[in-house]
């Protein structure tokens, strides 16, 4: 218990960042106009690429006998990567709603 109460004491100025970006987050996500939602989802999924490099980063970087970092980096990497290919297939089909279709 000690240790965790030491964790929070250390990292304190994180937790508040955090907190203050979910909060900040939820507010102008919050305010977004229905219309722009799409063009909103495109660019999360352009961000969720700059996860996948920060994880390969991490990976690169983290000693071998780190398994946390390494179980971290490796989680990243892969949600990121389901993010980025769900989001863009995603994004696709409501683009291609838009399209005209031939008619023979």
């Amino acid at each position: 218990m000690d240790a965790i109460i030491s964790w929070i004491g250390e990292n304190i100025l994180f937790i508040y960042l955090l907190i203050f970006a979910i909060y900040l987050g939820t507010e102008i996500i919050g305010k977004v106009p229905v219309v722009l939602h799409t063009p909103l989802m495109s660019g999360a999924n352009a961000i969720s690429g700059v996860v996948v490099i920060g994880g390969i980063i991490l990976v690169r970087l983290t000693p071998s006998d780190d398994y946390f970092g390494l179980l971290i980096g490796f989680l990243g990497i892969t949600f990121a990567t389901i993010n980025v290919a769900g989001g863009f297939a995603v994004t696709q089909r409501m683009l291609s709603m838009f399209n005209k279709k031939k008619k023979s």
